[in-house]
C-alpha cells in the first residue's frame, strides 16, 4: 500500500529538496493520484509573486506505484529571487479533470497554492544562530549608583528604590510618559558580564541606548550620543571590548522609522540649541518629516505625536543613517557593535533595508542584521506590499514570534502537533540560513513575562489589577515547571535561543510596563537559574544543539520529541506537557540512552526506548555508549 497522499511538499516522495531553493536550483516534483482516478496527464502550474511570470510544466507519467500512478518533473528555479506559488492540474484524455492545491482536489474556486521560496545565496554570519542571545532593557538590568537626571532631555525622575514597580499610571493629560527611570547603565551591564558568560551567552541584544526622553528609548533624541544616564561612548566601547574578551558580541536596536518629538531633529520643546524641523522649515532636518501643514500636523508612528515618522527617502536622511562615511550604521559598528536589530522592520521600505545590508556586507561582513517581524517573514504583507526580507538582500534573520506563540500554546493546551506544524511551515518557507539564524525567544519587552503567561489562571481586565498581580503559590509552581520545559525546547531547537533579562530568574509581570521590572539581584529563583545555566552549557558544548539538523520523532497532544543531529552525534529532546503521566515508545537504534539533564539511563529493547514521563517533565537523550 502506498502513502495516503497525492502530494505533500514536506515529504521526499513528492518534492526534493525540502523547502526553499537557491536561484537557479532544481526542484523535483512527484504527484501520486490513485490509479482509479484514471488521470492521463498532470501539470504543475507556477506563478511568480514578484516577477509575475507564469509557467505550466506537464509532468511525465512514470507508471504505477502500488495503487497509485506517479507523475514526475523537474523545475528549474528562476535566476532572480522570488516567491513561487504553485498547484497541480490533472486531466484525462476526454478533457475532464480537476486541480489539486493545498486544500485538496477541487473543480473551481480560488486556488490556494503551495509556496516555493527562491532565494539568492548570500553569506550569513554563523555566530548568531549557533550562539545564545540575551536581551537587556538597559534601564532595568543593573544600577551601580542612582543617577542625577538634571539637564537631560525629557522631564525625567529616578526611583530611589531599585525594587519599585515601574510607573504605569497616566498623567493628568491621560498619557503615560515613561519618564520614570531606575538608572541601569552600560557600566552596570559590564559588571555583570561574568554572570552572562556563566549562562553561556554569546550575544547581548540591547534595547535602544541612544539619548532619548523616555525610559524605553524608542523615541531617539540623538543617534550620535549614548544616553547620559546609561553612560558615554567610551563606556559603550569598553562594554564591547570587555564582552569580546569573554566571547560575547553586542547587537544594537536601530529605531529608524521614527524619532522622538523632543529630538535634536524635531526639537519640539527647543531643548537642543540647533534648529529642528518643528521650529523652522529651513532646518537641515525639515526634509526628514511630512507636515500637513507645518508645524502643527505631521505624520507620526501609529499616530503617536511624540513619535514623528521619518521620510526614509530623504537623501540627507539616507546619508546620515546609512550611506555617509560617518553614518549611524557605520559609526556604532566601528565603535564595537556586531550587528543591528531593526525595530518595526515592517515600516521600513525594503530598499532602505537593502541599503543597510549593502553597507554591512561591504564594510562589516561579519555583522548581523536582524529584523523585528511578528509573522512568517517569508510571506509578510505590510502596507499592501509583499516583503522580501529573507530573499538574500535584506535581513539575515528575524525575531521568531511564531516560535513563542506556538510553543506557549503547546505547553498550555497540549497541542504538540500545532507547534510542529508552525515550525515546519517556517522551515519549509525560510532559506536554511535564515531558519537557523532566527531569534527564538519566550518573551521580549513587548510581551508579558513568560512565567506569568504559563502560570496565571486568571484573565484580568483592569490595568490596575494587572499592575499588582502576582502568581499564587500553585500558579507559580505550575508556571515554573512549564517554563523549564519551554527553556528546554528553546535551547535545543534550531535558531538562536534568546533570554529576556530576568526570565531565567523567575520574574513575573503582564504587558508593558509590568514586563519591564528591575532585575532582582540577590532574589533570583536559584533552581530556575541553575536550570538555565545547565541548558546554556549544553548548548555551548554540544555541536548538534548549535548546528545540527532537525528531525521530528513525535508530536501529538502533550508529547513532543525531536532530534538534533550531526554526522557524529544525535541528541533527542522529549517533552511531556501534560499534568498527568505519559508513556512514549521512541525509535532508538543506538546503545543505552542517557538523559543529559539528570544522568538517568535507559536501555533500549527491540529498537525502541520505552519512556515513562512524569507530569510536566522533559529529557535530553544521548547515546550513552559513546561516552
Amino acid at each position: 500500500m502506498s502513502e495516503p497522499f497525492v502530494f505533500d511538499p514536506r515529504h521526499s516522495l513528492c518534492k526534493t529538496p525540502f523547502g526553499a531553493v537557491p536561484c537557479g536550483g532544481s526542484v523535483t516534483f512527484h504527484c501520486r493520484p490513485l490509479a482509479s482516478d484514471h488521470f492521463d496527464h498532470c501539470a504543475v502550474v507556477l506563478l511568480g509573486e514578484f516577477s509575475g511570470a507564469e509557467a505550466h510544466l506537464e509532468l511525465s507519467c512514470e507508471g504505477p506505484e502500488g495503487e497509485r500512478v506517479r507523475f514526475s518533473g523537474v523545475v528549474t528555479a528562476p535566476s532572480e529571487a522570488d516567491l513561487i506559488w504553485y498547484h497541480f492540474r490533472f486531466w484525462r484524455d476526454d478533457g475532464s479533470g480537476c486541480i489539486l492545491d493545498s486544500t485538496g482536489y477541487r473543480a473551481d474556486g480560488l486556488v490556494e497554492p503551495w509556496q516555493l521560496t527562491v532565494y539568492e545565496e548570500t553569506p550569513t554570519p554563523q555566530w548568531f544562530g549557533s550562539g545564545i542571545s540575551y536581551q537587556i532593557f538597559p534601564d532595568r538590568f543593573c544600577r551601580l549608583s542612582p543617577p542625577d537626571p538634571a539637564g537631560m532631555v525629557g522631564d525625567r525622575w529616578v526611583h530611589e528604590n531599585w525594587a519599585d514597580a515601574p510607573e504605569w499610571r497616566p498623567d493628568p493629560d491621560g498619557e503615560v510618559r515613561n519618564r520614570d527611570f531606575f538608572g541601569g547603565s552600560l557600566a552596570g551591564i559590564a559588571s555583570k558580564l561574568p554572570y552572562l558568560a556563566d549562562l553561556g551567552v554569546s550575544t547581548l541584544y540591547l534595547c535602544p541606548i541612544f539619548e532619548s526622553a523616555s525610559n524605553h528609548r524608542y523615541n531617539t533624541a540623538d543617534y550620535t550620543k549614548i544616553d547620559p544616564m546609561l553612560g558615554t561612548e567610551e563606556d559603550f566601547r569598553s562594554l564591547c571590548a570587555q564582552a569580546g574578551e569573554l566571547g560575547i558580541r553586542v547587537i544594537l536596536d536601530g529605531v529608524f522609522n521614527h524619532t522622538g518629538s523632543q529630538s535634536l531633529y524635531f526639537n519640539v520643546d527647543g531643548f537642543y540649541p540647533t534648529v529642528g524641523a518643528s521650529q523652522s522649515q529651513d532646518s537641515p532636518y525639515a526634509g526628514w518629516f511630512s507636515f500637513h501643514p507645518w508645524p502643527t500636523d505631521y505624520d507620526a508612528w501609529w499616530g503617536i505625536r511624540t513619535l514623528p515618522a521619518v521620510r526614509e527617502e530623504s537623501p540627507s536622511y539616507i546619508d546620515y543613517m546609512v550611506e555617509g562615511n560617518h553614518s549611524i550604521i557605520r559609526r556604532w559598528l566601528r565603535a564595537g557593535a556586531s550587528g543591528w536589530r531593526l525595530d518595526v522592520a515592517d515600516e521600513l521600505p525594503g530598499w532602505f533595508i537593502e541599503k543597510i545590508r549593502a553597507v554591512m556586507d561591504r564594510d562589516f561582513p561579519d555583522a548581523f542584521l536582524l529584523g523585528e517581524v511578528w509573522e512568517d517573514a517569508s510571506t509578510k504583507v505590510a502596507y499592501s506590499r509583499r516583503r522580501r526580507y529573507l530573499l538574500g538582500r535584506e535581513l539575515h534573520g528575524v525575531m521568531n514570534y511564531p516560535f513563542r506563540t506556538s510553543l506557549l500554546e503547546y505547553l498550555r493546551q497540549e497541542r504538540a502537533e500545532h507547534f510542529q506544524d508552525a515550525m515546519e511551515t517556517l522551515r519549509e518557507n525560510y532559506p536554511p540560513a535564515a531558519f537557523y539564524s532566527a531569534m527564538n525567544f519566550l518573551g521580549t519587552h513587548d510581551t508579558p513575562r513568560v512565567l506569568t503567561v504559563l502560570g496565571a489562571d486568571v484573565l484580568l481586565e483592569s490595568r490596575e489589577a494587572r499592575a499588582c498581580y502576582r502568581l499564587s503559590p500553585g500558579e507559580r509552581d505550575r508556571g515554573l515547571r512549564r517554563l523549564r520545559l519551554a527553556a528546554l525546547v528553546l535551547f535545543t531547537f534550531p535558531g538562536a535561543p534568546t533570554v529576556y533579562y530576568g526570565d531565567e530568574a523567575g520574574m513575573e509581570g503582564f504587558e508593558d510596563p509590568f514586563n519591564r521590572g528591575t532585575y532582582p539581584w540577590g532574589g533570583e529563583d536559584q533552581n530556575l537559574l541553575g536550570w538555565f545555566r545547565v541548558l546554556g552549557r549544553l548548548r555551548r558544548d554540544r555541536a548538534p544543539l548549535r548546528t545540527g539538523g532537525l528531525r521530528w520523532l513525535h508530536a501529538a497532544g502533550p508529547l513532543l520529541a525531536f532530534a538534533r543531529e550531526t554526522e557524529t552525534e544525535v541528541l533527542t529532546t522529549v517533552v511531556n506537557a501534560s499534568l498527568e503521566d505519559q508513556h512514549l515508545t521512541l525509535p532508538w537504534s543506538c546503545g543505552p540512552a542517557e538523559d543529559l539533564l539528570t544522568a538517568r539511563r535507559f536501555s533500549p529493547a527491540e529498537g525502541g526506548l520505552e519512556l515513562s514521563l512524569p507530569p510536566l517533565s522533559g529529557l535530553l537523550l544521548a547515546d550513552a555508549s559513546e561516552h
